[in-house]
């Protein structure tokens, strides 16, 4: 699989599962949790669309604390463009997460980092639009 591809699978994978941990419901929450949290590299580190930087292991602590707190919530993708180097991938998209009648949106880049035949999130940077 190509670089591209991996950071995209990464991308997809965790919009999908990230929409199924915020609904609930899962028969097995720990699979999804832990199939979640594998597609992180240690030193990840985010900023949110409000500046703040949030650290993988705040991250961890706040995961559980939203499983399943928006049943209807949908999580969606548009304008994904990736460029990718021997060991890294540089994704830019917009996030689409709507939940009842309220939809935000917000325009990110996101660095994954090549660890053999996986695309590992290292860094995210958030924009609300």
């Amino acid at each position: 699989m190509e670089n591209k591809e991996k950071a995209k699978l990464a991308l997809e994978s965790f919009c999908t599962d990230i929409e199924l941990w915020f609904r609930g419901g899962e028969a097995n929450r720990e699979e999804l949790y832990n199939r979640i949290l594998s597609g992180f590299a240690a030193d990840f580190e985010m900023v949110s669309g409000d500046g703040d930087r949030i650290s993988l292991g705040s991250f961890i602590t706040w995961l559980p604390m939203v499983y399943g707190v928006f049943p209807d919530r949908r999580v969606s993708l548009e304008n994904i463009e990736i460029a990718c180097s021997h060991d890294h991938a540089l994704a830019t998209y917009v996030e689409i997460q709507s939940t009842g009648n309220t939809t935000t949106r917000r325009r990110s880049s996101a660095v994954f980092l090549i660890k053999e035949e996986k695309a590992l999130w290292f860094h995210l940077i958030e924009h609300w639009l």
